[in-house]
């Protein structure tokens, strides 16, 4: 097992060093914000840039953006380089960051308007995915990646094993948000996230859900507005008049899914709907646009799922996912890779290890003999180099790449996400 003895996070901040756990370290960075000035990351002896945005009442530390790689592996601002998944052909174009504001900007190939008597038109698209990334835009699917990357529900150390629950993924599913905006407006207010229920507490948090769905109720002579879902399927089944889709947390509300709706997700969703069935600790999550009818009931116009395991991982498909468990098991910490827009047929990598001391060794799952060209150490070959590769139909998973002693000693102490992060001191990619 990988060491789990870490040291706190330090910044380079005007000339000073601070630790991130410091008196007056809130202070500090918030006037770095307010003076438009940039604390230096000392993970590395030569410093990586971050910049401060605020969140809330607080203030968060920023990588910026491009320069993840630039971090060691074990901080939480490292992120692995762009061209590994399919997020290097969205940025700058279908997600601008401006650290001069802290806001992302991010541009939709789906509608979060609709006119009135109209469903939104279903996405084409196969192997899982809502919607193709035509252009420079984000498909449903590549905004429930991203969101799911900005909230850290990628990263996994032990120290997170029986701490991350519904409670801290909705938190940061909702602080991702925030700095986000979609066609000069705040996506946040369009995110719904079920709170997690409570019998006690039932008729508060049915009130508070009904005061944010207000916003999508028809209007005459307006187009409609769509409030997004994020949150785990229960159940999808038929209803007494079309198809139904049971959330969890939400035991008040179902959404109701139209025929053609229905049979589109059985083509398209096979694969993830089959692990969901086969295997009792997916979990399936759902991101969905949803309207209100005259009469308040939400009607989904478009979804796509997601399969992540018990530790709130996405995973692609059952290999994905047995080396996942296997990571899990070894007690080693990385980071999911997403595929946002691209699909099985490109080569992309699976995770990336974070422990490995100044290396972060990417590991790969070749489906099929066609799935990737492997390159020679010594750089022969006409493909990719690939550091770790796993044949999946072929043999069981390999050795790992060895756990570096000390590898974390760069980082603040493990917690998942939102649990060591107060207001004014928090820390994210």
């Amino acid at each position: 097992m990988s060491d789990q003895a870490l040291v706190p996070l330090a910044y380079e901040v005007d000339g000073r060093q601070l630790h991130a756990d410091a008196p007056g370290f809130g202070q500090a960075i918030a006037e770095c914000q307010a003076n438009g000035h940039r604390p230096r990351c000392l993970c590395q002896a030569h410093g990586a840039p971050t910049y401060v945005a605020r969140l809330g009442t607080g203030h968060i530390v920023k990588r910026m953006p491009g320069t993840g790689h630039q971090h060691a592996p074990a901080c939480p601002h490292y992120a692995p380089p762009d061209d590994g998944s399919g997020l290097a052909p969205l940025l700058g174009s279908a997600i601008s960051e401006d650290p001069a504001t802290g806001c992302t900007t991010l541009k939709l190939d789906f509608a979060l308007t609709q006119l009135a008597g109209r469903s939104a038109a279903p996405a084409t698209g196969e192997g899982g995915d809502s919607a193709r990334t035509r252009g420079p835009r984000l498909s449903l699917r590549g905004l429930l990646h991203y969101l799911w990357d900005q909230a850290e529900l990628t990263r996994w150390h032990p120290g997170f094993a029986g701490k991350r629950n519904w409670a801290i993924v909705r938190r940061h599913l909702l602080q991702a948000a925030q700095q986000m905006v979609v066609s000069g407006h705040a996506l946040a207010p369009q995110v719904y996230v079920p709170e997690p229920f409570n019998v006690e507490g039932r008729d508060a948090i049915n009130a508070r859900r009904l005061a944010q769905w207000q916003r999508a109720l028809p209007m005459p002579g307006r187009p409609q507005r769509l409030m997004l879902l994020i949150g785990e399927v229960k159940e999808i089944s038929r209803a007494r008049y079309g198809y139904k889709a049971i959330v969890k947390h939400l035991p008040d509300q179902a959404f109701m899914l139209d025929d053609a709706l229905y049979r589109q997700l059985g083509r398209r969703f096979s694969a993830q709907l089959e692990l969901w069935a086969t295997d009792d600790e997916v979990h399936m999550m759902m991101a969905a646009t949803f309207g209100l009818n005259a009469a308040g009931a939400p009607a989904i116009s478009e979804l796509c799922l997601m399969p992540v395991t018990w530790q709130w991982l996405p995973v692609a498909d059952s290999f994905d996912g047995q080396l996942v468990a296997h990571l899990v098991e070894q007690g080693r910490s990385f980071i999911k890779v997403l595929p946002y827009g691209l699909g099985h047929e490109l080569f992309t990598a699976s995770a990336t290890l974070t422990d490995c001391g100044v290396n972060a060794p990417t590991l790969h799952i070749a489906r099929d003999r066609s799935d990737v060209q492997v390159e020679t150490a010594d750089g022969r070959g006409g493909g990719k180099q690939i550091e770790w590769v796993w044949r999946a139909a072929a043999t069981p998973v390999p050795c790992l790449p060895r756990a570096t002693p000390h590898a974390h000693r760069a980082r603040l102490a493990p917690a998942p996400p939102g649990e060591a992060k107060l207001q004014g001191t928090l820390q994210q990619p």
